[in-house]
């Protein structure tokens, strides 16, 4: 196993060793046991320049099944990292745009395979390029590996009957990180994601609004584990919950189901992939309209 990043030890985060910095991306770009990957919400941007040495995981044809809705099985994930070049025993970094959205979606799933050592590069792509570091067009060419992925841990994806079992609850822990308008019910996608829509607007009955970016400064890096701690608390968002976080399509709270589950250490915490493109055009659901919760 690779050495952690020194750097965040002192941050009361919950689980430091998940986050790396630019400077240590910088130190280990020739170790041959680190794997850098880069996951886009725009999946364009790799080719226009990455960081030196890493391979591109695109969130839509790399990662996804291509015919039912879902993500790769247990088999087609073992392929891809095979020819990706990544075995068991290598340490793997995410990063990407977006304040890393698909950097956390793919680090949830590696997690949901059970691989043993994945991380994420605080502030992503842009905080790597507002540093003026070295970005290439040249695409990497690993050795293959042999990987063996675990069976898939349920215990971090929810289903829409787990979501549902919530809702039944009357105190569901469940956490829209959506936008203001989308979460209200005044937009059914946003803007350019009509792909990603549902037949009715607004949020799931009872669920807490806290949209991802809060939980990022500006340059993208994750906010200290006290002001994490206070944004979440706020919302009644507590360790004690049996959490489920959800967007559009999972990719957005996969981000915050990063930070709750690794940042803050939150024991149970499910990452509900299916969200609103599942939930607002499934018939007889419960959901709400307006800026409250609605239970």
């Amino acid at each position: 196993m690779v050495a952690t990043d020194p750097r965040f030890a002192d941050s009361g985060y919950s689980n430091p060793d998940v986050l790396v910095s630019t400077d240590w991306v910088a130190e280990h770009l020739d170790d041959p046991q680190v794997r850098i990957v880069e996951s886009d919400e725009d999946v364009l941007l790799y080719d226009i320049g990455h960081i030196p040495g890493a391979i591109n995981l695109d969130w839509h044809t790399d990662l996804q099944d291509q015919v039912r809705r879902d993500f790769l099985n247990k088999a087609g994930f073992e392929e891809l990292l095979s020819r990706s070049g990544i075995g068991n025993d290598t340490t793997v970094v995410f990063y990407g745009d977006r304040n890393n959205w698909y950097a956390t979606y793919t680090f949830w799933l590696f997690t949901y395979f059970g691989h043993p050592d994945a991380r994420v590069m605080n502030g992503g792509r842009a905080k790597w390029e507002a540093e003026g570091r070295p970005m290439t067009r040249d695409v990497p060419s690993h050795p293959a590996a042999t990987y063996t992925a675990k069976e898939p841990d349920e215990r971090i994806r929810a289903y829409r009957d787990d979501v549902l079992k919530q809702v039944n609850s009357g105190a569901p822990a469940l956490v829209d990180v959506r936008s203001g308008p989308e979460y209200t019910g005044e937009v059914l996608h946003m803007a350019g994601y009509a792909q990603e829509g549902a037949q009715r607007g607004g949020h799931v009955l009872g669920a807490q609004s806290i949209p991802w970016a809060t939980s990022a400064n500006e340059d993208g890096t994750f906010k200290s584990a006290a002001q994490l701690k206070d944004i979440y608390a706020g919302k009644e968002i507590t360790p004690d919950k049996h959490v489920i976080t959800y967007c559009r399509i999972g990719e957005r709270s996969s981000h915050t189901w990063f930070v709750l589950r690794e940042l803050l250490g939150y024991p149970d915490v499910r990452n509900y992939d299916g969200s609103w493109t599942e939930w607002g055009s499934m018939v007889g659901v419960p959901i709400a309209k307006g800026t409250e919760p609605g239970l």
